[in-house]
């Protein structure tokens, strides 16, 4: 495994540190940290429990998947809902007894769970060597935080929490990262300029666009139609990532309107996925290993593509060759940068940055507009994290 140098950094901190935040942008390689520092504890003569918690079964399936690239000296785990082909279950005495046969026959176990489902192990109380929190600002809301705190304040367990957008509370109230005593202190925070200048990321180029109001008696579907059409032949790139603001707008845009028409006439396929529609590739439904097999492959070669999704696509799952991001909502801090994400990843030779484009018709497309400047400026100019703040 070819560590950076920022990576080396952070398993340093890990090493050094028993509990600690690990701020690092999105497609810095957060995941490698983790595998590495997992398989130096796995190396030690005592049975180690390694529990990594993701935001959604999609990407505990896909960190498991990772992992298991470079550790195989282990029992595997699921505590989730998901479909998997590892042993899965959500039942507390199935967690006890399945840590106790590892116990008992000296094997070493990786756990892959969700903020969801983390409460489970919490309650079987068994003994979690090392905890790796992905996409940490998901740990703060209110039904995931009693889990996160029983075990991270666990005198037996090391924990570490992994994000680029740490997420802080000023009232006390409510959980934020900025509880010393849950989350620790950051023990490393790597810069977006370094990772720029060093050729690992991309920086993102901003685009700002102006598009008309919608106009008496329109429907708003002819109105986005027009205004992703118009914006797709502005950008005039290949691969194409489109977040709407509900599924509702993303069924209302491919069935009542002729977008889809109108990407074939241009030689794109179309591809959508929701939690409440689930995966569809040109219009047919698939499941979602087969939709993220099939975006990776279009993402490799020079398969001309749009993706439209709501909220799936924008925390820690791996997407190759995207080239440009079309925001039709509004988002948080959090959803701006996670979304940038997306298409600041290296892809093919060409890529020089990350398009992100903004219709602007009304004061909601400018106040996106100037959220998303501001999130770039904070990240890539002024090389800090962008952290949200609860104020009540």
């Amino acid at each position: 495994m070819q560590l950076r140098p920022h990576q080396e950094q952070a398993i340093k901190a890990m090493i050094d540190n028993d509990k600690g935040q690990v701020i690092v942008p999105t497609g810095g390689g957060k995941t490698i940290c983790m595998i590495q520092d997992a398989k130096r504890e796995f190396e030690s003569e005592a049975v180690k429990t390694i529990v990594v918690v993701a935001p959604r079964i999609l990407l505990a399936n896909q960190l498991s998947a990772e992992f298991l690239e470079f550790i195989t000296n282990v029992k595997v785990m699921h505590v989730h809902s998901g479909e998997t082909h590892h042993f899965s279950t959500t039942k507390v005495d199935a967690i006890r007894e399945f840590n106790f046969h590892c116990a008992n026959d000296g094997h070493n176990q990786l756990i892959f769970t969700t903020y969801h489902s983390l409460h489970r192990i919490a309650e079987s109380n068994i003994v979690v060597d090392t905890i790796y929190f992905d996409e940490a600002h998901n740990s703060v809301q209110k039904n995931f935080f009693p889990a996160v705190e029983h075990i991270s304040t666990s005198i037996f367990t090391r924990a570490y929490f992994f994000t680029a957008t740490p997420k802080h509370s000023l009232t006390p109230s409510k959980a934020g990262m900025n509880l010393t005593k849950v989350y620790g202190n950051v023990i490393c925070q790597v810069p977006a300029p370094k990772l720029v200048k060093q050729g690992y990321i991309l920086p993102p180029k901003v685009e700002v666009y102006k598009s008309r109001i919608l106009e008496k008696d329109e429907l708003v579907a002819d109105r986005d139609n027009e205004q992703m059409v118009e914006a797709i032949d502005n950008l005039d790139k290949d691969k194409v990532l489109i977040c709407a603001k509900s599924t509702k707008q993303i069924v209302a845009l491919v069935s009542q309107t002729d977008f889809v028409q109108q990407l074939a006439i241009r030689g794109y396929s179309w591809m959508m996925i929701t939690s409440k529609t689930g995966a569809m590739i040109d219009g047919e439904k698939v499941d979602r290993e087969t939709f993220f097999d099939t975006l990776n492959e279009w993402g490799r070669n020079d398969k001309k593509f749009v993706v439209l999704h709501h909220s799936i696509l924008s925390e820690g799952i791996n997407v190759n060759g995207l080239e440009a991001v079309l925001f039709m909502r509004s988002m948080d801090y959090i959803g701006i940068s996670q979304t940038i994400g997306r298409v600041i990843r290296k892809g093919n030779a060409d890529k020089v940055f990350g398009l992100v484009c903004i219709p602007v018709y009304s004061k909601v497309g400018i106040s996106t507009a100037k959220k998303v400047e501001a999130v770039v400026d904070v990240i890539f100019n002024q090389g800090q994290a962008a952290t949200s703040v609860i104020t009540r």
